[in-house]
């Protein structure tokens, strides 16, 4: 196979990589009897070194193996960025169980749905979710729960201010007490005996990883521990700067999502350092510590950044410790990582790609390399990516546009109890991405949008991702998003949803005329909606699924209206 981008890797990145023959259970260990007087955990100040974390880890592997938990057994992880979150889940791995990390916003029925496909018999979950859980619980095969609070491994000063502060909120939850039902710190500080080591192989299952549901019904991918440690070692060969034991890991994605999982839950334990806990995203939360804790690697999505940039604050920091930067889940504007880089001296942030599928990271620009603007780069050692025509599944030429298809070890082993979904997304030894791309001669892709969320209006494609590009270089524009919205005489027409910048005021008339400077005509928005904000799932990827339904149903309600020729200003404020 022509891999032209291994010419443009890198200087130290090596074209292959020895996958190591280890187990996640396994890397844990190594870090805690490499580095145990290394700070592994920081959550607002308090601090876990590598001894204390893999004490709590084996002492609570003792008390899930109490409750029943063997190897195979899937368990629910339902839990923000807490302490508790790397607790569960190594000891979770430490048993040859299969970790189901589920996200905590989910409702009900979300909730329901995964439990049932997972077959996750024990849920760890965050206080605050009781209600939620316990409406579903009997539909489920949840046998044993495990509630824990944010408030259990915080500082003293704080522990004793969050009764007060959680109870004023109307946020204080009581766990009445049932069989079947426990707390955490009670099955941590009870001295069950440790369960008989497990024989564990690589290859064998170590987490169900469910895809966001951005484009459709979530699924789980089924990653083996040898898919997560090549991911791992992948990523650690990427940065080349990267020193054992010595970075601190900003923890702002959340660790139940596939880029948290990898770039900040695993990586600071395969590099036997630091990760800032941050439960929500708050931008000054996020500036604070990354100049209290001298943070030095940040992973992040595009709007974190784009809060980063535009807080009126950002100049009280010195972000100086922050020197390599990873941006995915959406496209980086270069405008925004060119300021980033301005307010964190000597920093650099670079776009990249991944799936859930795929553990999760495939693709990167260089970091201290040619980084190409609205290029997710080129692929990462041992990963083979191809531009594949969607219909005939065959190759087509460079710069041209296709469906993107990987292989490589970390791409998953199929998705968990859905084998028509699974012989769908695999072809010939590749896994289809569902992601409309294309590669230049030197080997950088891109990512040109979803197939699913391509517009045709008049008999054109229309990519959103072009047009999104071109709304983000408007410089009133804060945020934006285009779907296709139903048109009687075109079938689809283009509909832009933008976000102006705080005090900015625009018409819909001026944001058309100006895409139109950049776009031909045809791929221009018809349509402009402005709004206080954006649908977002919890690492910040826009929604247009959510957009699309929302116009649906409102078209649905009437008949659409043709907005007038001059529409009045929009003030917009944040």
């Amino acid at each position: 196979m022509h891999r032209p981008w291994l010419s443009h890797y890198e200087e130290g990145v090596p074209h292959t990589l020895a996958i190591p023959n280890q187990t996640m259970a396994e890397v844990f260990a190594e870090a805690v009897r490499k580095f145990p007087r290394n700070t592994a955990v920081i959550y607002y100040g308090r601090r876990f070194d590598y001894r204390t974390l893999g004490d709590l880890v084996n002492r609570f592997a003792a008390a899930l193996a109490h409750l029943g938990v063997k190897k195979g057994d899937r368990v629910a992880i339902i839990l923000p960025n807490v302490p508790q979150y790397p607790i569960v889940h190594y000891a979770v791995m430490q048993l040859g169980a299969i970790a189901v990390p589920t996200n905590p916003l989910y409702v009900e029925r979300e909730l329901e749905l995964q439990l049932n496909n997972s077959g996750a018999e024990v849920a760890i979950v965050l206080d605050l979710l009781h209600p939620r859980l316990e409406a579903v619980r009997q539909n489920t095969a949840l046998r044993e729960v495990v509630y824990t609070s944010a408030r259990d491994y915080l500082p003293a000063p704080l522990r004793w201010l969050y009764p007060m502060k959680a109870k004023r909120s109307g946020k204080w939850i009581e766990i009445p007490r049932q069989v079947h039902t426990h707390d955490f710190k009670k099955l941590v500080k009870t001295n069950f005996p440790a369960p008989p080591p497990v024989a564990l192989s690589p290859e064998e299952i170590a987490i169900l990883l469910y895809t966001g549901g951005t484009t459709g019904i979530s699924k789980g991918a089924v990653l083996t521990h040898r898919n997560l440690v090549a991911n791992l070692a992948q990523v650690r060969a990427w940065f080349t700067q990267c020193r054992e034991g010595q970075e601190v890991i900003l923890g702002a994605l959340p660790f139940f999502h596939s880029y948290g999982m990898t770039s900040c839950l695993h990586m600071s334990v395969y590099l036997g350092s630091s990760v800032v806990h941050i439960p929500r995203f708050e931008v000054e939360l996020v500036l604070k510590s990354l100049q209290k804790y001298k943070v030095t690697l940040f992973s992040g999505v595009p709007t974190m950044y784009v809060a980063v940039n535009n807080s009126s604050a950002i100049h009280q920091y010195n972000l100086e410790n922050v020197r390599a930067c990873m941006s995915g889940g959406a496209a980086l504007p270069l405008s925004v990582a060119k300021q980033f880089e301005a307010n964190a001296k000597g920093a650099r942030l670079v776009e990249g790609y991944g799936l859930s599928e795929t553990s999760p990271v495939t693709h990167c620009n260089p970091i201290l390399g040619q980084r190409k603007e609205g290029s997710i780069g080129l692929p990462m050692p041992n990963t083979d990516a191809i531009i594949l025509d969607p219909e005939s599944h065959e190759p087509v030429l460079p710069n041209e546009v296709g469906e993107l298809a990987l292989r490589g070890p970390q791409v998953m082993q199929g998705y968990w109890r859905m084998e028509e979904e699974t012989r769908r997304v695999f072809h010939n030894g590749w896994m289809l991405t569902g992601d409309m791309a294309k590669r230049d001669d030197e080997g950088y892709f891109y990512i040109v949008d979803r197939k699913k969320d391509m517009i045709i209006a008049g008999g054109f494609n229309i990519y959103p991702r072009e047009i999104e590009e071109v709304l983000y270089q408007h410089p009133k524009v804060l945020e934006a998003a285009v779907i296709g919205a139903q048109d009687v005489y075109r079938g689809e027409t283009v509909k832009a949803f933008v976000v102006l910048r705080e005090g900015e005021s625009a018409t819909e008339e001026e944001i058309i005329s100006y895409c139109q400077q950049y776009l031909a005509r045809f791929k221009a928005p018809k349509l402009v909606e402005f709004r206080k904000e954006l649908p977002k799932s919890l690492i910040g990827k826009v929604l247009r699924r959510v957009l699309s339904e929302e116009e649906r149903t409102k078209q649905a309600a009437a008949m659409p209206v043709k907005p007038s020729a001059s529409p009045a200003p929009v003030e917009m404020s944040r």
